[in-house]
Order: structure tokens, then C-alpha cells, then sequence
């Protein structure tokens, strides 16, 4: 008979979780959810190394174990710091905590450029959502920004490096998931860039998920580039056998009309696990050369996270409000007043112009007594 597996308690923000021992203090954070979960910029769980480069997820450790309960001097990257038992974590109950937030947010945005009612990640930003939540009102910069000039990484992905935040997801990304990695960091301090030194195409099978990776609008689609906005447009979930990959998508959908294709998400912004086992890592063949709704087999609406703006108007199982006009009229349905096919001189009342397919010719709207003038 196998022994149990011991587990260790932790405390954070008053609320007691178990977990297992190295475990790190985020990871334990998740599974309470909610506002006690830090922020992370940095910190993905699907690629190895990644996380304690951003600070955003810094939190107090108030006590550091049941054997040894003296606090931590200085607060602590929570992606990077395992648990141990009886240890008390405190986050948003931590006024050393919130500021140093707010401080590091203030340093992710001095070279920021504010682009963002023409950056394609409007809306699904996680530094927009943390410059929102733990971000001050202004800023105290005076100083000339950091700019770079944008690079196409091959024929699908454009590198916007002024957005760009050095987290480093993109460089795992392409270091664990393609067979030789040709982009990366250079240089240093204020001058470290995103960069295939060379101006190299990133074409690789799945080079396409950095996209997905990148917390910010540094990285992003061409295909997609300043086509529409997220929140006008609908996301759902659909498949397809592919030899490739696990085939399990997000169609990102106006009308019919597939405007992008992307990995599926959790709702730490991360790529879900697929059905079949192990990350749903997608291809760039599912990602850019599948945009046609006859591909896919749709499984149904994305159960989005009401937190973010794309979920509006995308709300599942919600009832829609009772009509009260016909009560007010003892049962009775409005009547039409008027019929404007009847008295307008302008549309031909033969049409009807809802049902046209495709935009309205000037034919549509001239009169049968014109005789075609």
C-alpha cells in the first residue's frame, strides 16, 4: 500500500489551502482564485524556466513556516518561491505589496507607448488589465521613450518591439517547441531587444504560439493585424484532425467569417491542456491557414471569463428579459403603423432589402417606374 503524500498548509490572504510540497506560492494562489491570485507577467506554467523577471507577482510572506515562523525581510516573487507548511502569505491584504505593484507597473509603462485604440491587443492585454487594477493614475516620467522600428518575423508575424516588456515567453516558446531557435535577447539595459540579430524568418511548424505567449502587443498576428476588434467578435471552440497538432482551437468569429485562429486559453490567459493529453500547443496551418468556417468542427461558444471586455454580449445561459408590451396591451402584439414599402417612392416594394445578399446596388433602390432610369 503506497504512502499518502504529505501536504503542506499555506495561508494566503486569510484563506487555507493544501498543496503539495514545491508547490510555489502563485501556483497555491490559483487554486484558491479570485483577487488573491498575483499577477503574473512573466510566469507561464507550460514553459520551464519561465517567471522572476517581471515582479509583478511579489508578495509577503508574514510567516515562513510552522518550524521557523520569522517573516521573509523582503518581499518575495511568488512564481519562483515554493511553499512550505503552516507558511502565511499575505497579497492584496499587504499595503507593502500594492505599492510595490504599483511601482513595478509604473516601470513596465515608462517605455510603454500608448497605443492601445490602435494595438491589435486591446482587450485581451494583460498589462492594459494590470496598469487598470494596480497601476497609478499618471506617471512620473519626463524622459524620451524607448522606440525600435517593426520587423516582419517571416511571412505571419510582425514584431512590434516598442510594446515589448522582456518577458522572455516568446524566446521558451521557441527555444522548447521548435527544433532550433533563432531569435532571442540582445543587448543590454535600456537597449535589450526582441531579435533574430540577422532579421531572420521565424518559420517553424509552431512558431505561430509565441503569438499566443506574449502578454502584450508586441507580437502579433498579420493576418489579423487591424482586421476588427476582439470584443466585436465572437469566440468558440472547434477542432479538426490534424496530423500535427492536437487540432482544438479558438475561431474568432463575426458573423460567418473567420477573422483568426487561436490556441485555447484557461483563464490565466494561458493554453489549455488538450483533451487527448499534454498542452494544446496549435500549428501554424490550424493558426493562419485555416480561416474558413467549413474546416472546423464547431463545438460551441467560449466560456469566457466575464473579467474581460471580449465577454460581453458573449454571456452563456443568460435569460433574456420578459417582453411587457403585450401585457400592456391584453395580450395583443404592437400593430404596424405603417408599411414603408408601400409609400416609399425610393425602395421597390418587391424587394425586401434585409434579405439582400451582400451590399445594396443602386438598382435595390430604384423605383419600377423609373424603367431602369
Amino acid at each position: 500500500m503506497s504512502e499518502e503524500k504529505k501536504l503542506f498548509k499555506v495561508t494566503i490572504d486569510n484563506i487555507t489551502v493544501d498543496v503539495e510540497p514545491g508547490t510555489t506560492i502563485l501556483n497555491a494562489a490559483r487554486m484558491i482564485g479570485g483577487e488573491v491570485t498575483p499577477p503574473a507577467m512573466c510566469y507561464y506554467s507550460k514553459l520551464k524556466n519561465s517567471g522572476g523577471k517581471c515582479r509583478t507577482c511579489l508578495v509577503e510572506v508574514a510567516a515562513g513556516s510552522t518550524a521557523d515562523p520569522r517573516p521573509m525581510p523582503k518581499l518575495v516573487a511568488s512564481c519562483r518561491t515554493t511553499v512550505m507548511d503552516g507558511m502565511i502569505v499575505k497579497n492584496i491584504t499587504s499595503e507593502r505589496v500594492l505599492d510595490a505593484r504599483a511601482g513595478v507597473v509604473e516601470f513596465l509603462l515608462l517605455n510603454h507607448p500608448l497605443d492601445c485604440p490602435i494595438c491589435d491587443q486591446a482587450g485581451e492585454c494583460h498589462l492594459q488589465d494590470l496598469s487598470y487594477e494596480h497601476g497609478k493614475e499618471g506617471t512620473r516620467y519626463e524622459f524620451k521613450r524607448r522606440t525600435f522600428k517593426k520587423h516582419d518575423l517571416g511571412e505571419y508575424i510582425q514584431l512590434h518591439m516598442t510594446r515589448c516588456i522582456l518577458c522572455y515567453r516568446c524566446v521558451f516558446t521557441a527555444d522548447q517547441l521548435t527544433n532550433k531557435r533563432v531569435h532571442g535577447v540582445l543587448d543590454r539595459g535600456d537597449h535589450a531587444e526582441i531579435a533574430t540579430y540577422i532579421e531572420k524568418s521565424l518559420d517553424n511548424d509552431f512558431i505561430g504560439n509565441v503569438i499566443d505567449v506574449c502578454p502584450v502587443g508586441a507580437l502579433t498576428d498579420k493576418t489579423f493585424r487591424f482586421k476588427n476588434r476582439v470584443w466585436f467578435t465572437k469566440p468558440v471552440d472547434a477542432h479538426r484532425d490534424c496530423s500535427k497538432c492536437c487540432g482544438e482551437v479558438q475561431l474568432w468569429m463575426r458573423g460567418d467569417e473567420v477573422f483568426r485562429v487561436t490556441a485555447r486559453k484557461d483563464e490565466w490567459g494561458e493554453v489549455k491542456d488538450s483533451t487527448k493529453g499534454g498542452p494544446g500547443w496549435i500549428c501554424n496551418e490550424c493558426r493562419f491557414e485555416k480561416k474558413d468556417a467549413k474546416d472546423w468542427t464547431i463545438d460551441g461558444p467560449t466560456q469566457v471569463n466575464r473579467h474581460s471586455v471580449i465577454s460581453q454580449g458573449h454571456y452563456v445561459n443568460v435569460v433574456k428579459p420578459k417582453e411587457t408590451l403585450p401585457d400592456v396591451m391584453g395580450g395583443r402584439g404592437p400593430k404596424l403603423l405603417m408599411n414603408i414599402h408601400t409609400v416609399s417612392e425610393v425602395n421597390r416594394p418587391e424587394i425586401e432589402l434585409s434579405k439582400i445578399q451582400g451590399p445594396a446596388h443602386s438598382d435595390d433602390f430604384k423605383n419600377s417606374l423609373d424603367n431602369g432610369k
